[in-house]
C-alpha cells in the first residue's frame, strides 16, 4: 500500500510516483524502499535490480486483477480461486481493461518465478486481507 499512497494526489505519470517518492524520502523511508516504488513504474527508468523492486512490480498489477476476478465470483469468494481462473480471464481483454497484461507477464519473469506459482502466491496473500478488500474467505 505504500507504493500507492500519493495515487490520488497524483493519479497520473510521471508524478506518481515520482512526488510520492519525494515525500518519503524527506519522511524518512529508506532509500532502498522508495527506490524500489520509483521502479515500479516503467516510465521511471529506474531498472528494478534487487529482489524488492522486482516483486513490487510482479505483485503491482497482478494484485488488482486477482483483487477484480474474487469480486465477480458468486460470493466474492477469493477462497479456492485457481491460477488457471485467473488467467483465463487475463486472456478476456474487456474484463479488467485497465490493467496492464504485459506488466503482470513481464513480472512473473523478471521475479524468475513461473505464472500459476505467482498467481497462487498473490491469491494467498489476499485472502490473508480478504475481508479488508470487501471479499469473503467463504
Amino acid at each position: 500500500m505504500l507504493h500507492d499512497f500519493d495515487y490520488e494526489m497524483h493519479p497520473r505519470a510521471p508524478h506518481h510516483p515520482l512526488k510520492g517518492g519525494e515525500i518519503l524520502l524527506a519522511r524518512g523511508i529508506p532509500e532502498r524502499v522508495v527506490y524500489a516504488i520509483l521502479a515500479h513504474a516503467d516510465y521511471s527508468g529506474l531498472p528494478r535490480v534487487s529482489r524488492l523492486d522486482r516483486a513490487l512490480y510482479a505483485c503491482d498489477e497482478l494484485s488488482g486483477f486477482v483483487h477484480a476476478v474474487a469480486l465477480v465470483r458468486p460470493g466474492r469468494v477469493i477462497t479456492g480461486l485457481e491460477p488457471s481462473s485467473v488467467k483465463k480471464k487475463l486472456k478476456d481483454k474487456a474484463f479488467a481493461r485497465t490493467v496492464n497484461r504485459d506488466d503482470v507477464y513481464r513480472g512473473a519473469a523478471e521475479l524468475e518465478v513461473e505464472l500459476d506459482e505467482h498467481i497462487a502466491f498473490v491469491v494467498a496473500a489476499l485472502t490473508g486481507v480478504a475481508p479488508e478488500l470487501g471479499l469473503s474467505v467463504g
